[in-house]
């Protein structure tokens, strides 16, 4: 028999193992020490050592290895966020994101509210309708946007030409057919297929008059983005770095800035939380630290701790290094394994941080798949999205260690299996 202790899920990274064995193999014993409640297993059943962590959401994410609450500054807690000191931590929250990322002097950055939704549709409401638009999508989130510019900013009914560009789960629209003089919307990753856009982005025109709007939120620190290709990129913490949600990041460049102040949309109420002009200005206040509302300052803590853990592995570089570490991981796997598919067959378009693959499984099988993984407490969270084809989605964002992955594969095979027999 096999002893086995199962890690609450946010210990788990902690948990220490001691592995014991006869020569043989045959008698194997594996203890995980953790303060928690041991579970009895067949060693027959069991392919191998459990991750020891077996966080694989997609989002909100694992926390970064090494992770402690008790590490966060609390200095600013039960501080206003406009005293000195808040002010100060928020700007440097700014500042290490420009520094980390290596985004131009010349951009703007600001932390604002509702996650990564809450800052694209930010820039939509206040943006578009200056010039014709092109929407790339090839998922749901990216569709959302398609969704939003006719049904709620009403682009059409306003004269503006909206043209979309669409492809299936797993592939990528023709983007060459958007055009410079539009502005382009898309999404640089898409978390619900796998499929981001080429490295480089050289289907966007260096001397365009459009704008362009980039969805980045699981992209951003596990790819290179190409800054003088974006005009407006946002994310979330939640994301590659395991932040906690709530608060969006809004990178403008000089040409976003430019639309800001020269472009009022007629007849277009804009909320209090999406305002970033002032007297025909933009507002420098907020990408200086003063944020529109109050944001958490203990979230605002938790994302600089993740920033300084990124720093550690190398910063950009090093985050995208783990990323594609773990991907290759499951490269290596479905190679090897006929039961299992990537959604994104073309490697060139794959992502290496929302890993999503097919199973030869009908969708009732795959939910148990899932269901059993989750149950044994080796694989949290891996379900395909609900608008997304019969799948599983496996994160593979620098914070999880590549080890783990290691470990998941077996468990992968083995309820495949498990399934089967049923």
């Amino acid at each position: 028999m096999l002893l086995r202790f199962a890690p609450p899920h946010r210990v788990a990274a902690r948990a220490t193992s001691v592995a014991f064995a006869h020569r043989g193999g045959a008698d194997a014993v594996a203890i995980r020490r953790s303060p928690t409640t041991a579970r009895w297993l067949s060693a027959a059943a069991a392919p191998g050592p459990k991750p020891a962590n077996p966080e694989f959401s997609s989002g909100p994410c694992k926390k970064h290895p090494g992770y402690s609450i008790s590490n966060l500054s609390l200095s600013s807690l039960g501080r206003s966020h406009r005293s000195k000191l808040g002010k100060n931590r928020l700007k440097f929250a700014i500042d290490e994101t420009r520094r980390i990322l290596g985004i131009p002097e010349s951009y703007l950055i600001g932390i604002v509210p509702a996650s990564d939704t809450g800052a694209y549709e930010m820039a939509m409401w206040n943006m578009l309708g200056a010039r014709d638009v092109d929407v790339c999508h090839w998922e749901s989130f990216g569709k959302g946007w398609y969704t939003d510019a006719l049904s709620h900013l009403k682009l059409r009914e306003m004269g503006i030409d909206v043209r979309e560009h669409t492809a299936d789960y797993g592939y990528l629209p023709d983007l060459s057919k958007t055009s410079p003089d539009r502005d382009v919307l898309f999404t640089f990753n898409g978390t619900t297929s796998g499929v981001r856009v080429p490295d480089g982005c050289e289907w966007i025109s260096d001397d365009r008059a459009g704008l362009t709007l980039c969805d980045a939120t699981s992209a951003v620190f596990a790819m290179d983005m190409p800054w003088d290709k974006l005009d407006v990129t946002t994310y979330s913490w939640q994301k590659v770095l395991g932040g906690e949600g709530a608060h969006g990041m809004l990178i403008l460049s000089p040409r976003a800035v430019e639309r800001l102040e020269s472009y009022v949309p007629p007849n277009r109420p804009l909320p209090k939380i999406f305002r970033m002009t002032k007297k025909g200005r933009v507002d420098a206040s907020i990408f200086e630290g003063s944020t529109i509302n109050t944001p958490s300052m203990m979230c605002v803590e938790d994302y600089i701790d993740a920033l300084a853990w990124a720093d550690s592995v190398g910063g950009k570089d090093g985050l995208i290094k783990i990323s594609n570490a773990n991907l290759a991981v499951i490269e290596k796997f479905v190679n090897e394994n006929d039961f299992i598919d990537f959604l994104a067959k073309d490697k060139s378009i794959r992502s290496n941080t929302s890993v999503c693959c097919t199973l030869d499984l009908t969708p009732a099988q795959i939910k148990s798949f899932v269901a059993l993984l989750e149950k044994e407490n080796v694989a949290l969270d891996i379900g395909g999205y609900r608008d997304a084809p019969p799948s599983i989605r496996i994160w593979c964002g620098a914070t999880v260690e590549t080890a783990d992955v290691e470990a998941l594969m077996p468990w992968l095979r083995w309820a495949y299996e498990e399934v089967r027999k049923a």
